[in-house]
């Protein structure tokens, strides 16, 4: 007799994708994990360009649910995060002021893709392939993708943002009913480098009455480098409103915001580029965990099914893993 659990693709290797297939492959479940990026992360990715590199999606992480900071102490005994004692502020039309609390924040070191990287450590990762489809095959799921295959999968776990889980759950309008209910919002982003350190009284700032709502000093996190690097995101709704325009003009503009905004005579950047989150983060998220359909053998996960934050989309690929397990807690024998 042979132990076998059912074969699973996990659609999108993000942080909720890789915390599932994570889960199932330690449990002995055969996993591949299907992702149009270049390389897991998603939201959490750092983007590098020669010798700068920035945390350009995620900022920093906080563990308030008991269940991730079991994993966020082995995270940290390990050497994978760090905490980030950053010097804040809130910035309101040029006046800023300084803001302490006692809440521990985190990064992942060297960057913040460094998690997801060691989740994604010895799986079946798919890269840079985008899934057009699924189709039933007698009891089993094929996915559709450029590259012809043969592969059949039981089980199907969509990892992704609402609008692209949507069309692939054309096959279960039940789940699609329920996933059209979340509604995401984009985050326009723009990365400087300048050559000497800029005067700031602070590393990390929250902006009000402005087109932009964060700035950080990438640098400023442990395990980066010594470049003067920031960060700096616009709002949901300056985003939308500019959501077609060429990268380019964004930095521009949201560079020039930075400086008005934060009292500071503008300074010139060795180096300004734009990314596009279209899908960054929920703004109506559907408080359910994750979406799991037993008898079609489909699943769904991500912060827009939990909360919006990194830790709604660990606990909602970690939801997701569990009811899965609950179904096959022992490998069927053949």
């Amino acid at each position: 007799m042979i132990e076998v659990r059912p074969p699973v693709a996990v659609i999108g290797a993000g942080i909720s994708g890789l915390v599932a297939a994570r889960l199932l492959a330690e449990r002995g479940f055969p996993v591949t994990v299907y992702d149009k990026g270049r390389r897991p992360g998603g939201r959490s990715n750092t983007r590098t360009d020669g010798v700068y590199a920035f945390d350009h999606g995620c900022q920093y992480f906080t563990a308030r649910d008991r269940r991730f900071q079991r994993y966020v102490e082995s995270w940290l005994e390990r050497g994978l995060i760090s905490y980030w004692d950053a010097r804040r502020a809130s910035c309101m039309r040029g006046v800023v002021s300084p803001v302490q609390d006692d809440v521990a924040r985190y990064v992942g070191v060297p960057g913040m893709n460094a998690i997801a990287m060691q989740l994604a450590k010895d799986l079946d990762i798919r890269s840079a392939t985008l899934v057009e489809g699924l189709q039933r095959d007698g009891g089993s799921w094929r996915i559709l993708h450029p590259e012809p295959s043969i592969e059949r999968y039981e089980l199907v776990l969509m990892a992704t943002p609402p609008d692209n889980a949507r069309p692939l759950l054309a096959v279960n309008p039940t789940l699609q009913e329920a996933v059209s209910e979340a509604v995401m919002q984009p985050c326009w982003t723009a990365m400087a480098v300048f050559d000497y350190d800029i005067e700031l009284p602070f590393d990390a700032a929250h902006f009000s009455t402005s087109s932009i709502v964060w700035a950080a000093r990438n640098n400023s996190k442990p395990g980066r480098g010594g470049h003067e690097c920031w960060v700096i995101q616009a709002s949901p709704s300056w985003s939308v409103e500019h959501l077609e325009d060429h990268p380019d003009a964004v930095s521009a503009a949201l560079l020039a915001e930075f400086f008005a905004a934060s009292g500071l005579n503008p300074v010139p950047a060795v180096y300004l580029a734009a990314h596009r989150w279209r899908y960054a983060s929920p703004s109506k998220p559907l408080n359910a965990g994750c979406l799991w359909d037993r008898a079609s053998g489909l699943g769904v996960c991500g912060d827009w099914c939990h909360s919006a934050r990194m830790e709604g989309a660990f606990l909602s690929g970690l939801m997701l893993a569990e009811k899965v397990i609950d179904e096959w807690p022992r490998a069927q024998r053949d």
